[in-house]
């Protein structure tokens, strides 16, 4: 009977594989349902394509290990299966060097590589804020609205007349955000209550907003649409209604309205 148990064992990453490229490939259809589009929403931000790259990374090194682990599971299962007329005892190990040694050094220095192979992606994505030239200097490009989270939505204000964020005469928008393509957008993001998440999947954004701190993101898109705009962090019984919308438009179109 326990060599039954191996062959779930085996069957472990086998499935998970399976189900795995299933997801990011889209093979095959169930009856009307197509099985395209169980993975990531398709990336709109041409500067994202490096996030996407880490992420597969992570799912490829998780993979090889839970095939590993799970493969000397099932055989120790099922070399070692009680049956009758085996006499061996077995051996009683209160520690192994060796072996500590393989399965401390081996995740260290999984972790230790992705530490350094992400370095890039980051800086890119949350340190190096993207800058337009003025009278021949680079300056930092302009928030062009600020978003923030509360129970259960987002407020979004773009610049009034004056074109400057939080004075009395910017516009209030309530869950819709609308923005140009092809050009470099920056975001201020707040939270007015508790802690939120600000995320676009489409756009690979996703950016804790914590009350009392300013945060920037920073995008591009490239090409018109609508996207889910989406808060990943709970925060409070009302959590799922908070959905708004990103509708990027070709550049001229207007931006808001006031409402």
């Amino acid at each position: 009977m326990n060599r039954y148990w191996a062959l779930l064992f085996a069957l472990v990453p086998i499935l998970a594989v399976g189900l795995y490229l299933i997801a990011a490939f889209g093979f095959g259809s169930i009856g009307d349902w197509s099985l395209a589009g169980l993975w990531l929403p398709e990336n709109a931000n041409p500067h994202a394509w490096a996030i996407d790259h880490l992420f597969d990374l992570v799912h490829i090194i998780c993979g090889v290990v839970l095939a590993l682990t799970t493969s000397v599971l099932a055989w120790i299962v099922w070399r070692f299966a009680d049956h009758p007329g085996r006499t061996e005892k077995a051996s009683y190990i209160t520690h192994h060097n060796l072996l500590e040694w393989v399965w401390t050094l081996i995740p260290a220095m999984i972790l230790v590589f992705l530490a350094f192979y992400q370095l890039g992606v980051w800086e890119d994505n949350k340190m190096k804020v993207p800058t337009r030239v003025v009278n021949d200097h680079e300056v930092p490009v302009e928030p062009m609205a600020l978003v923030v989270g509360k129970q259960f939505g987002w407020e979004v204000y773009y610049p009034g007349e004056d074109g400057q964020l939080s004075t009395l005469d910017d516009v209030r928008v309530e869950n819709e955000l609308v923005l140009p393509v092809g050009k470099p957008i920056v975001l201020r993001v707040e939270a007015k209550d508790v802690l939120h998440s600000f995320a676009i999947p489409s756009l690979r954004i996703k950016q804790d907003v914590v009350p009392g701190m300013t945060q920037l993101v920073w995008f591009q898109i490239d090409k018109p649409g609508t996207y889910e705009i989406l808060c990943m962090e709970l925060c409070g019984w009302g959590h799922y209604k908070m959905r708004a919308r990103l509708k990027a438009v070709e550049e001229g179109e207007p931006l808001a309205t006031n409402r």
